[in-house]
């Protein structure tokens, strides 16, 4: 669920609003929103703390939201996310069997795809805008669809359990331990935004995320045909470490505090865009972990 004032965030959730106009009109009728997130993650960090490792393993992902939606008024409206997910990465893996010894392998691919579709529902609480300021509060709710691909869940689960069975009864471990990398998965603005997650495919669990962002901007053309603004944007996140087979992982689970510039665009009374970049300050995660180096998003509406 999201409280904002503005549009600032590139998260899956708020894909379906990134875009629209930046002086918080939503008039009735149909809309389109393409917006565009990439994020290298190229750095490995130790709790907290980068480690140089040779031929470390990475992965650039690039998720791409094709949003239809539609207002029922300007102060209701509904949209169906469609992310487009595609995933280059190395990985290094001890794969067990029971038929011998352990190997460690290294997994070199891309991989494109469906992801989770989601359907969320706008709610407008507070809106009040004027030609110099705008003032609108938007609170947004959804639910998201297991449509994307569980084939690496399921392999997942399986090398856990084979891995378990190795063990003494009772033994303590991190069920996503035998991984040798571990590679997981925005005028004045505000936004906050809380992810609930259940238990999904292959006894399967991702943390709980929460994310607060905002900042402040200004506008530097300002008119009734067209209007840019440049903001400074900070953002904080934290996610509650993921869970396999009903024990949390050593290995997830991070709190980051970002930082960077936010351009948005609007044309006439039907087209807007935005681009922006996040800096990562700090990244405290547990464990292994490769963490972002940089975030690139960018998104364009137009209300037919």
């Amino acid at each position: 669920m999201l409280v904002s004032a503005g549009t600032v965030s590139a998260c899956g959730l708020c894909a379906i609003y990134s875009a629209s106009s930046a002086r918080g009109e939503s008039s009735a009728g149909f809309l389109f929103t393409l917006s565009e997130q990439f994020v290298p993650f190229r750095t490995t960090q130790f709790e907290g703390e980068e480690v140089k490792i040779a031929h470390a393993d990475y992965l650039d992902s690039s998720i791409t939201h094709l949003v239809p939606g539609y207002n029922f008024s300007p102060r209701f409206g509904v949209g169906l996310s469609l992310p487009l997910v595609y995933h280059s990465f190395q990985r290094s893996d001890l794969r067990y069997s029971l038929a011998g010894p352990p190997v460690l392998t290294t997994e070199k691919a891309d991989e494109f795809g469906l992801g989770d579709i989601a359907l969320i529902g706008r709610w407008t609480v507070f809106k009040k805008t004027q030609m110099k300021f705008g003032i609108v509060v938007n609170l947004l709710g959804g639910i998201k669809f297991p449509t994307g691909d569980t084939d690496r869940l399921k392999d997942e689960a399986g090398q856990s359990r084979i891995f378990e069975s190795f063990l003494p009864p009772g033994t303590p471990h991190d069920p996503l331990g035998h991984s040798t990398g571990s590679v997981h998965q925005h005028d004045l603005s505000l936004g906050s935004q809380y992810y609930i997650r259940t238990e999904g495919e292959s006894s399967f669990q991702y943390g709980n995320e929460l994310m607060v962002s905002g900042g402040p901007g200004y506008y530097v053309l300002l008119n009734e045909k067209y209007t840019l603004s440049l903001q400074a944007n900070g953002a904080y996140e934290t996610q509650a470490r993921d869970r396999l087979l009903g024990r949390p992982s050593e290995r997830t689970g991070l709190t980051a505090w970002y930082l960077g510039p936010q351009v948005s665009l609007t044309w006439g009374e039907r087209f807007s865009a935005n681009a922006g970049v996040d800096v990562p300050l700090r990244t405290a995660n547990h464990g292994f972990q490769n963490v972002p180096d940089y975030r690139v998003h960018a998104g364009l509406s137009w209300r037919f």
